[in-house]
Parts: C-alpha cells; structure tokens; sequence
C-alpha cells in the first residue's frame, strides 16, 4: 500500500512506496530518504534509525 505524505496545507511533502519485504519513504521528488524492513528503519546509507517503522522521522523539518 502507498500512502501519499500531505503537510497542513495539502502540500505533498513525501510518500512511502511499498517495494517487497521493504517500506521506502521519498520526498516529493522521488528521492529515497530510507527505508523500513520490517523490523529497522535505516537511512540510504544503510546506517540505522531505530527499531520499528521511523520512516516520517526522515522527512526534512519545515
């Protein structure tokens, strides 16, 4: 399932595509910003987040 991300305004700020086993969140632009495993959330180096789904704590603050 692939959720569009939308701040206040309606403004889409990023979405989270599913791909396989992973959960990738992107910024409007398509970038990937991380990743979810099912059980880590890593950025796109691969370095670890925490355990669990983090993936909107990757989105840039506004």
């Amino acid at each position: 399932m692939n959720q569009v991300l939308k701040d206040k305004q309606g403004r889409v700020i990023g979405k989270i595509v599913d791909v396989g086993n992973r959960q990738y969140i992107t910024d409007p632009s398509g970038r990937r910003l991380g990743y979810f495993d099912g059980r880590y959330t890593c950025d796109t180096s691969g370095r670890r987040i925490g355990e669990g789904n983090m993936l909107t704590a990757l989105l840039p603050k506004r």
